[in-house]
């Protein structure tokens, strides 16, 4: 058990750093179209490297939990969490809060209710991804040669799908493996003067179809998610440096090309000639690598895909997970590994349903108590995987999809502001909110609220789950 060390050593990212990137809202009828986070206001799209005013104060650390703090009383919590999960609207919520350090249920409305997820199905996306207990690892993107095939290069694409078309940036989880980078280096590994070459794109890595049959057509022509490749600039987003807006058809093609035209211009300045089109083909078993660049680590990753709710990001991650666990990277491997993390950290399996690892797929069916029992898992558990799930949710009136909420146009923050950390999620008809938070008593709680049957209200049962989460902020419950 180390709810204490957790807090204790809880980064929470500092606002002035945040991305508080809004995804595009499309309420269509009859389609389980994502909606998460709220509606933005003109322009529909926030560049990615724009920064957001400070919604509020954070400190850098959560200072230590005293070890004998009270728990809420359930009697006195129960009353006040069911007046804040009222709704005036269509639906209902179905809901849990547990303690950390206990696993005593506090507080349990209709907990075992299985439901669509929505995005918080991330969350068990987050902790197959590192359940390998490797947060550092990173993904490599490659350019191979082979004696077998002379003159053909081979990018080899390795799970990254947040690669940038030009320099590596050291200092970014986007872009951190730069395409314009590897095309330098594979230019200069080649022998001057020679050629010509040709690039052959192997993005073989994931496997079986790119596009999952759950998933709503009006989702795919939105942009909330797209063709699934092993390699991607930008997640896939047309518009490099902006987290919004439709997504690519083929990304690893798209990479592809970028890549080829770098190359194209760095060979020609060492007289070595290299075609400009380019062409799929699996790399022979004796290609040997000439240039490679690294992503980001798979901890950074994780902590993107939660803050800003990335569809495309979090199914490579599955992906990526499902070959680190011995199953094949294709959808069915990937949800077979979402479930049996999941089962590592005790949630039960009774009703469970994963259809997909973003949230999208009318499969998907968890229950609050599913939810609250994996959660607590990343808050006891002392492998360093799970726990790093727990330090990577976003937090209420600071980062990522809670960067605007929480939050007042006049006036002081809402209660749990920089205390609440947890993922939204939003469709059509249901929301939800899972996360963990301290009381005003110094207590660590964690929480699933889920609403199902939503017509129209999904504004309103946001802030009903926002007012239940910031119930447990200000909680002395006593």
């Amino acid at each position: 058990m180390r709810p204490l060390r957790l807090l204790t050593g809880l980064l929470l990212v500092l606002a002035m750093v945040a991305l508080a990137v809004p995804l595009a809202t499309h309420l269509v009828p009859g389609v389980l179209a994502v909606v998460d986070p709220p509606p933005p206001v003109e322009p529909p799209v926030t560049p990615a490297l724009q920064i957001p005013p400070t919604a509020v104060a954070v400190p850098d650390v959560v200072p230590p939990l005293p070890p004998t703090a009270p728990a809420p009383d359930p009697s006195v919590l129960g009353a006040q969490l069911d007046a804040a999960l009222q709704l005036a609207g269509p639906g209902s919520f179905a809901g849990t809060v547990v303690d950390s350090s206990t696993g005593t249920v506090l507080y349990a409305r209709d907990a075992g209710r299985v439901q669509p997820p929505a995005s918080n199905i991330k969350l068990f996306t987050a902790v197959a991804a590192l359940a390998s207990g490797q947060p550092g690892r990173t993904l490599t993107t490659s350019v191979l040669a082979s004696d077998t095939r002379a003159g053909a290069l081979y990018l080899h694409g390795g799970g990254d799908v947040l690669l940038g078309s030009g320099a590596s940036d050291p200092g970014s989880v986007v872009g951190r493996a730069g395409l314009g980078t590897l095309a330098a280096d594979a230019a200069a590994a080649l022998p001057e003067g020679s050629g010509p070459y040709s690039v052959q794109l192997d993005d073989s890595l994931f496997e079986g179809a790119t596009l999952n049959p759950t998933w709503a057509a009006g989702d795919i022509e939105a942009g909330e998610i797209a063709p699934l490749h092993a390699l991607a600039v930008n997640s896939a987003w047309l518009e490099e440096g902006r987290s919004g807006g439709p997504r690519s058809q083929d990304a690893a093609l798209d990479a592809a090309r970028s890549f080829t035209a770098a190359l194209v211009g760095a060979a020609a300045e060492r007289g070595i000639e290299v075609h400009p089109e380019v062409q799929r083909s699996t790399a022979p078993e004796d290609a040997e690598t000439i240039a490679a660049v690294e992503s980001a680590p798979l901890e950074d990753q994780v902590r993107r895909m939660l803050e800003i709710s990335d569809n495309y990001l979090a199914e490579a991650l599955a992906r990526i997970a499902a070959l680190d666990s011995g199953r094949p990277a294709s959808f069915g491997g990937a949800t077979e590994t979402l479930t049996a993390a999941a089962a590592r950290l005790g949630v039960p399996q009774e009703g469970l349903l994963v259809g997909d690892a973003a949230g999208l797929s009318v499969r998907n069916a968890v229950s609050p108590e599913q939810l609250a029992v994996l959660l607590r898992g990343t808050t006891t558990s002392d492998e360093q995987g799970f726990a790093a799930v727990a330090e990577s949710l976003p937090i209420a009136g600071a980062t990522g999809t809670l960067a605007t909420r929480f939050t007042a146009d006049d006036g002081p923050a809402r209660p749990g502001a920089g205390v609440v950390r947890a993922k939204t999620g939003t469709l059509n008809a249901v929301t939800g909110l899972s996360g963990h938070v301290v009381t005003a008593d110094g207590r660590l709680l964690v929480f699933s609220f889920l609403a199902l049957g939503l017509e129209g209200n999904t504004v309103e049962a946001r802030g009903a789950a926002d007012g239940a989460a910031a119930v447990l902020a200000g909680c002395g419950c006593r």
